[in-house]
């Protein structure tokens, strides 16, 4: 606490000294960037005294001199401040008139004299947009990218007599996406954050306290502008270069390729992780094998063999068309404005002549007139904020004149705009009487994509050991990136700021998807874990169904409270709190029930308005990423849900230690969950919660109904194939019974139809994968040599497949091994305990560091009720087993973790709760 008060103290020092100290500055420079921060220097109190801008342009004057010249500060429009090197001495002598103690020069073009750089008492300043020595030149944020960089940022420097050598007053760096476009890092970070630095550096100088930080030598280069004929494509480099390259010309100026003979620049690239689509292939000069025109653009080939898509295209007459139209007639039906449609269009047009400064016709070019890319975001906000169309900037850039741009928005309105198509490499396989088709790539903002480093894993059909298909290995490089996707989604992207009912709707919507096809669900879950098909619909994919349903309804229901607190009179104050959502949240789902787990935590994840990165068991990956494709159908935005299968070592440990992941929810084993906390606390303190092993104890007493004991007694350990994680793990018998129900247990087991999961007739399936089922039959082998009594089962089917026979275990004492750790599977452990020895029974049953489920078996509610008060486990069945509902919290104590997982509990484990306390007087 010693050194939070001290911090304080500074900041409190440090501030009334920010307010004192002011100077008087020249702004050099142009653009809306300009002006943006001439308006910032002016609110902290400088005085501007002259602004140094551009003539106009087509009749337009520069956002900085209209800024300016608002506010009577004076302007000067100089063409040049030099002629054949040597300074123009009326200029200089114009300039040395206002008497600036400070020069800046944000995004100046303009060669300036050095006798005008050091003229000012404090010299001058220039913002560069790139982290100085790395990249010099005016093309700096252009070589950022085509150099690959996964940094990038921008400079405050001190002017000198070379190109961007002179001492760093500060820096700021951002994280650069691998699919960043010039204007992307521009409008996400050196705009804004660029205006607020110049801001910031200004001051210093003011305080004193600005540094000269010499530039090293080491890492320095120079790369010269980038002109239209240096942007040619050179396709003997890899897919990423290539890629790289396209971007870091995006928009301007332009890298092309000549297709057909014409020259064609290349716009919206990004390396295509999906499997190579079918279309029509163009010859490219340059380029060994012919580029594929595809549903969602062009495909171009690296020398290495990866591929590049390019969505847009722009030919030699300017225009600018999809990718995916190419060498097809580009008519596009004129739309017949309706009434409403032409008033929009009116208030779209005072938008165009605010903006460009002139009157606007239907063939009048936003570019053309001078409009640049902040000109772009300009325009689509305020036609978000007019129309509540949602148009992307690159519509801007596709119809660019004032009659194309209001069709491409009443078409966007009208739902007329072809969206771009899902690209699915399905792995197909027939079952049922069904054809199954199955993703089986990652899952990345709405992407299907290989991993990152291309590698495949089997899936294998545990009823007979053969492989379903190849699954994509997410890597750390795709964890990353899936995270950087859903911390988009949740503070950038439309989830963001959607309304909770709205949310709500997009679940309604994927439940009736998985409704829909709720059998190939159930007969992929069949395939993949072994699951028995009745069970597998009705509850992997009916239970899931329903879960999405119930937190559906939940999301525009969750609110704070409000609080009365002690009143300081004569003030008065309104506390109220809010439930907000956590950010982008890890989910690590086990491979027993692989969608219902899934169901069970994305359910309420979504519904409390996070995003999300999901990690399914690496051998059951193939519901979750068939639930994928129903998220796209559904209408979910990008990077809301990614999935990612794989390794859980690798991936789940990486997700575990990310910064950018604020809580983890996992279900699994106890080892690993206790990682998982050392990680999380070590990481970024992520909240966690956890559904972790049990040995659930089932106490059947003999005042029960027998028949209803033997029936739910059979379901506790065999439902599933043992493979639930509330399995009873330990039956305690009241001694008088015993003997009778093990023997009916028996009976049973023998009625039990052991084979193909797919057959409806089957009772029990497959073990999910071989090194489960050998560690269950030497789990048996443990407990006959302890003591135990192996009465039925203990070792693998005599048939093709992963088969346990049902197993039961008798005469089992506390001190065993088998009493103490649960198989996950189809073994029955059974102890006998002295009639009416309630508490006695009870110390055996909560002798285990394991608290996930219990049951008892009673007619006598006395006692039910004595029992289930003395369970220690986070759920009691009386009378029942397995009887979970979506609407009831489901966790566990102790070892087997903590947190709900199901019902209203469920929602706060992703929720965070903030306090505002507003103070307000007595009128």
């Amino acid at each position: 606490m010693l050194g939070a008060s001290r911090t304080c103290r500074r900041f409190f020092a440090s501030s009334s000294q920010y307010w004192a100290n002011k100077m008087k500055i020249a702004i050099i420079g142009q653009s809306l960037f300009g002006a943006e921060t001439y308006s910032l220097l002016r609110s902290s109190g400088h005085q501007v005294v002259g602004v140094f801008t551009i003539p106009d342009v087509g009749g337009k004057a520069d956002p900085l001199a209209t800024r300016a010249e608002k506010d009577d500060v004076p302007v000067f429009k100089f063409p040049r401040w030099r002629v054949k090197g040597q300074p123009i001495p009326e200029v200089v002598e114009k300039y040395a008139s206002v008497g600036a103690e400070l020069n800046v020069l944000p995004f100046c073009s303009q060669f300036i004299p050095m006798n005008v750089i050091d003229h000012p008492k404090h010299g001058s300043i220039i913002y560069h947009p790139s982290i100085l020595p790395r990249h010099r030149g005016a093309s700096a944020i252009n070589w950022t990218l085509m150099s690959g960089d996964k940094r990038g940022g921008f400079t405050i420097f001190w002017a000198d007599d070379g190109l961007d050598t002179g001492p760093i007053l500060l820096q700021r760096e951002c994280d650069v996406k691998p699919n960043d476009t010039v204007d992307d890092i521009y409008n996400r970070f050196l705009y804004p954050e660029g205006i607020k630095a110049m801001g910031e550096a200004v001051q210093l100088i003011a305080d004193g306290k600005a540094p000269r930080i010499t530039q090293p030598e080491e890492g320095a280069t120079y790369e010269g502008i980038m002109r239209k004929k240096n942007a040619e494509i050179k396709f003997d480099q890899t897919a990423r270069e290539i890629h790289n390259f396209i971007r870091g010309n995006d928009k301007v100026p332009g890298a092309w390729a000549q297709i057909d003979g014409k020259k064609i620049t290349f716009y919206g690239s990004s390396l295509h992780r999906s499997k190579l689509p079918t279309g029509t292939e163009v010859k490219v000069e340059g380029m060994e094998r012919p580029a594929i025109v595809h549903k969602n653009g062009l495909i171009l080939f690296g020398s290495d063999g990866k591929k590049v898509n390019v969505k847009n295209l722009q030919y030699e007459d300017g225009q600018m068309r999809p990718a995916s139209k190419y060498g097809l007639e580009n008519v596009t039906e004129t739309i017949e404005l309706t009434k409403e449609e032409i008033v929009m269009e009116k208030s779209v047009r005072e938008s165009w002549q605010g903006i460009l400064n002139r009157e606007i016709s239907d063939e009048t070019d936003f570019f053309k007139s001078g409009a640049g890319s902040m000109d772009v975001v300009r325009l689509v906000e305020e036609v978000r904020q007019k129309t509540s169309v949602a148009m992307k900037n690159e519509d801007v850039y596709m119809a660019t004149t004032f009659f194309e741009f209001v069709q491409k928005m009443v078409r966007i309105l009208r739902g007329l705009e072809e969206k771009e198509k899902l690209e699915v490499d399905y792995a197909v396989a027939e079952a049922n009487g069904m054809r199954l088709t199955m993703p089986h790539q990652l899952f990345i903002n709405n992407q299907f994509l290989d991993s990152s480093d291309g590698v495949e894993y089997d899936s294998i059909n545990p009823a007979d050991e053969s492989v379903i298909c190849k699954v994509s290995k997410a890597t750390v490089e795709d964890v990353d990136e899936a995270v950087e996707a859903a911390k988009e989604a949740f503070y950038e992207g439309p989830w963001a700021t959607m309304n909770p009912r709205d949310r709500g709707r997009l679940m309604y919507k994927i439940a009736d998807l998985m409704e829909e096809k709720q059998e190939e669900l159930a007969a992929i879950e069949s395939l993949d874990s072994g699951a028995v098909y009745t069970l597998a619909l009705k509850t992997h994919v009916g239970m899931s169904i329903q879960t999405f349903r119930y937190f559906a309804g939940w999301c525009d229901k969750i609110h704070g409270s409000t609080i009365p607190i002690n009143q300081a009179h004569p003030n008065r104050n309104l506390t109220f709190t809010k439930k907000e959502p956590i950010g982008v949240c890890a989910i690590v789902i086990p491979w027993n029930y692989p969608l219902m787990m899934l169901a069970w935590k994305m359910a309420s994840c979504l519904a409390a308005g996070n995003t999300m990165v999901l990690k399914p068991a690496q051998v059951t990956p193939l519901t979750a990423l068939k639930f994928a494709e129903l998220v796209v159908e559904a209408g979910f935005p990008p990077g809301v849900i990614n999935i990612l299968p794989g390794a859980g070592s690798n991936i789940g440990q990486r997700m575990a230690d990310h910064p950018d992941i604020r809580k983890l929810g996992f279900t699994g084993s106890t080892p690993i969950g206790k990682q998982i906390m050392k990680s999380a606390a070590l990481s970024n303190l992520k909240k966690v919660s956890l559904e972790l092993g049990g040995k659930s104890p089932l106490i059947i007493f003999s005042d029960c109904d027998l028949d209803k004991a033997v029936r739910f007694g059979m379901s506790s350990v065999f439902f599933n194939k043992g493979e639930n994680c509330i399995a009873a793990g330990r039956l305690f018998v009241e001694d008088s019974i015993h003997d009778e129900f093990v023997r009916r247990i028996i009976e049973e087991i023998k009625k039990m139809k052991i084979g193909n999961p797919l057959d409806a007739s089957t009772d029990h399936g497959p073990q999910n994968h071989k090194a489960h089922l050998l560690k269950l039959v030497e789990y048996c082998q443990v407990g006959v040599k302890e003591g135990a009594n192996l009465m039925y089962g203990g070792k693998q089917c005599d048939r093709p497949g992963l088969f346990m026979e049902p197993s039961v275990l008798t005469d089992v004492t506390d001190h065993m091994f088998v009493a103490k750790e649960e198989s996950f599977g189809p073994v029955m452990v059974v102890s006998r305990f002295k009639d009416g020895d309630i508490d006695g029974v009870l110390k055996s049953a909560n002798g285990t560091e394991y608290g996930l489920a219990s049951g008892v078996f009673t007619n006598d509610i006395s006692k039910a009720l004595y029992v289930s008060d003395r369970l220690d486990a986070g759920t009691v069945f009386v009378n029942t087993y397995n009887k979970t509902d979506v609407a009831a919290p489901f966790g566990g104590f102790k070892q087997s973790g903590f947190g709900k997982d199901l019902g209203e509990d469920a929602l706060n484990e992703y929720l965070k709760t903030k306090a505002v306390t507003i103070e307000y007087s007595t009128p």
